[in-house]
């Protein structure tokens, strides 16, 4: 999508900034310095190329170190504290010690150019939070550069999927450039290996805005026994291509809310305006709507209505990677390319494997219609904006909403 942060302590700050090139630097809230990436930036002249969201707060002295040397953040283990993933710790805090144990078959992650580090990036990452080996598979589609920014999408993406379904088999499908064509065929690539595997999902954080002719790309999307994934973008209220694909799980995003004793309070939309920073959503203007929003053909009209679902996604709320080629380390990230790969992990754990996404979201939908299972199976977000209000029901804004416990996904 356009773009994910990545939080850094100061040592990994000092590094991070010394060999990469950004775009300008913007001032936030408290002192955070905002770094776009140049290739997280979705240009309107390169037509057919796609962003990644991958833009960066820096926070020099403000990261409190982890009892497992990794910055306090949000993580696999506090997320599955959070939606009832795993057995309850009172407040879900950061610290969270409970692991998840689900997965099987496969996750693919499709991303583009080489992450050199991806196999220890990923151990690293599994070792510090208690987990076992990684069942982890890196697949070049082409022969595909190293880059910087993409590689911390990457370590993001393969981390947070394994951290869900630790299972599960792990493949990382590496473009040969971020071109249509390439990321199209990375895809297929992606889809074979999964089909192979007996089924699975695949996640996708990138994207670009939508534009005339994109369902002509819908079938790269079809694979028999593989739900995909793809994440809501990073503009508020804005909507893009995959994510307005009816044949793609749309991935919104949410800020995780902590009260002062550092315990979790609730979730909310993450954004405030329509355009500024904040998850993606709304209608599409060229997808029409597929039969599974039927029931929430009021709201949407005769449009594709996204996001689907949504999870963590917000920089304040930053979740935890390790990326040696992408940050130098430990790193924060925050974007819908958090919770894209966080939901496929999810959905995989569930362990149901629809034959399809269109079969996997009809019955979220279903759910989203069933007074009694809506409230058991997913968390209505009722606070906050991406532009579009948040509010009771399905919105713009977060869609369903957020999962609640491993069932009825």
């Amino acid at each position: 999508m356009r773009r994910s942060i990545a939080l850094l302590t100061i040592a990994a700050a000092a590094m991070f900034l010394g060999f990469a090139v950004y775009a300008p630097v913007a001032m936030a809230e408290d002192g955070i310095r905002v770094i776009v990436p140049n290739s997280s930036i979705e240009h309107p002249e390169d037509i057919g190329v796609r962003a990644h969201t991958n833009y960066v707060f820096v926070i020099p002295d403000k990261v409190e170190i982890g009892p497992n040397g990794a910055p306090l953040g949000e993580n696999p283990l506090s997320l599955s504290c959070i939606y009832h993933l795993v057995k309850q710790t009172k407040g879900c805090p950061k610290t969270s010690t409970v692991l998840p144990t689900g997965g099987t078959k496969a996750i693919a992650l499709v991303d583009a150019f080489d992450n050199p580090d991806a196999a220890t990036d990923i151990t690293t990452f599994a070792a510090a939070y208690g987990y076992g080996t990684p069942n982890f598979t890196k697949v070049k589609v082409g022969s595909p550069v190293a880059n910087q920014d993409w590689a911390l999408e990457e370590s993001l993406d393969i981390e947070y999927a394994f951290g869900m379904a630790p299972n599960a088999q792990i493949y990382l499908v590496e473009a040969n450039s971020n071109s249509n064509s390439d990321l199209f065929a990375a895809e297929d690539k992606a889809t074979a290996l999964v089909q192979a595997a007996g089924g699975g999902e695949i996640s996708n954080s990138w994207g670009e805005g939508e534009y005339s002719g994109e369902n002509s790309n819908d079938s790269h999307f079809k694979g028999s026994g593989v739900v995909y994934f793809a994440s809501s973008g990073d503009t508020g209220g804005e909507v893009g291509y995959p994510s307005a694909s009816p044949y793609v799980v749309s991935a919104g995003g949410t800020t995780i809310v902590r009260k002062s004793n550092g315990y979790f309070e609730e979730e909310t939309g993450w954004g405030t305006t329509k355009g500024a920073e904040g998850a993606g959503g709304g209608p599409s203007t060229v997808e029409s709507r597929p039969s599974y929003q039927n029931v929430i053909k009021s709201i949407v009209g005769s449009h594709r209505g996204t996001p689907d679902i949504s999870a963590e996604a917000s920089p304040y709320s930053y979740v935890v990677i390790y990326s040696q080629y992408g940050c130098g380390g430990w790193c924060g990230v925050g974007g819908t390319s958090v919770s894209s790969p966080t939901l496929a992990g999810i959905i995989n754990a569930a362990g149901e494997f629809k034959t399809s996404t269109k079969a996997e979201l009809t019955q979220a939908y279903n759910e989203y219609n069933n007074a009694t299972k809506y409230p058991k199976f997913f968390t209505n977000v009722t606070a906050g904006s991406n532009g579009y209000a948040c509010a009771k029901g399905w919105t713009y804004c977060t869609g369903i909403g957020s999962p609640k416990t491993l069932k009825g996904k």
